[in-house]
């Protein structure tokens, strides 16, 4: 799991260290495991949010941990040209490369530890696939697919496309070193990621060394969930077993407890890897169909309206 890595993890910026007598520790309220299924035009995921109370996701909609899958010559796949409106996507790819095109204008390419972030805001169309070389060669492929919700006031913005490469994300380390954490959005402990959000969240990646433990200050506002990527664990002060394929859904308090196991996975590398995650709850009516989230029934009839109109863009030309 390459992702972002450093030579010396003790050259970074580090966490503080929260002091037992002013913070609290959030419980862990439920640990759910994620589902196996098949997206677009058919690469395994995992249905990450599968289980876990709605409100204990607001913001967020929708979470897929895309493989960890090692493609054979000609088998990686991607998506057709689909629409979406009223809520950003967030593409963070682990090991692999994948193409972004939309009918606003946005598009890249992205590979190891890179994310893309696209705001449908009133709609557009677009395309996640490998690029040609990988579907002829195979290799791995593992990656996140986030769905942020907009609030009412935002769900009609334009579409906006944000490239954010891995070399751009913050590097931090927990206290003793034991902890690497990517701030790819959001503010962790006075620090910045380079992700634009409209709603306010947080999205980091950490990997714990065998037997390290991570005690992330969190903002009491937002809401707590932690993924794991790969590895075993534990969530919580009360030590709640985790691992790979299974989310943590955390109570109210200032302070993420997740500790790595001091062995890991049969067969695996022995680091834990979590993607944690947060944010603002915007506590409105969500209604959704498909690639529409929206807060009526009667909006995601005008979304299927407008997309079946050609108001949400057109496919480029040779791309159909």
């Amino acid at each position: 799991m390459p992702a972002v890595t450093v030579d010396d993890i003790l050259t970074l910026p580090r966490l503080s260290t929260p002091d037992p007598t002013t913070t609290t520790d959030r419980p862990v309220l439920s640990v759910t495991t994620a589902p196996a299924g098949f997206e677009g035009e058919g690469f395994p995921v995992r249905r990450a949010f599968a289980g876990v109370r709605k409100d204990l996701l607001d913001p967020f909609i929708h979470m897929d941990q895309m493989g960890e899958v090692d493609y054979a010559p000609g088998e990686p796949k991607g998506t057709s040209w689909h629409p979406h409106r009223g809520f950003e996507t967030v593409t963070y790819i682990i090991d692999g490369i994948f193409e972004h095109q939309d009918s606003a204008g946005g598009g890249g390419v992205i590979t190891n530890g890179d994310t893309q972030w696209m705001t449908a805001g009133s709609g557009l169309l677009h395309i996640e696939r490998p690029p040609e070389h990988l579907v002829v060669s195979g290799g791995l492929f593992h990656g996140i697919q986030l769905w942020v919700n907009l609030p009412a006031a935002d769900k009609m913005i334009d579409p906006r496309y944000q490239d954010i490469r891995g070399g751009d994300v913050a590097l931090l380390s927990s206290p003793d070193g034991g902890v690497l954490v990517r701030l790819i959005a959001g503010d962790v402990d006075g620090h910045a990621g380079p992700g634009a959000t409209h709603t306010p969240i947080s999205l980091l990646h950490a990997t714990l060394q065998p037997g390290a433990e991570l005690r992330l200050p969190w903002r009491r506002d937002f809401n707590a969930l932690v993924y794991v990527l790969s590895g075993k664990g534990t969530a919580g002060a009360d030590r709640r077993p985790v691992h790979t394929g299974q989310m943590a859904a955390y109570g109210a308090g200032d302070v993420i407890t997740v500790a790595a196991d001091a062995a890991g996975e049969s067969g695996r590398t022995p680091e834990l890897d979590v993607l944690v995650l947060g944010g603002q709850p915007i506590r409105e009516p969500v209604a959704q169909y498909g690639p529409f989230v929206m807060n009526t029934r009667a909006e995601i009839e005008q979304a299927f309206t407008d997309f079946q109109r050609g108001a949400m863009g057109r496919i480029p030309a040779g791309q159909g």
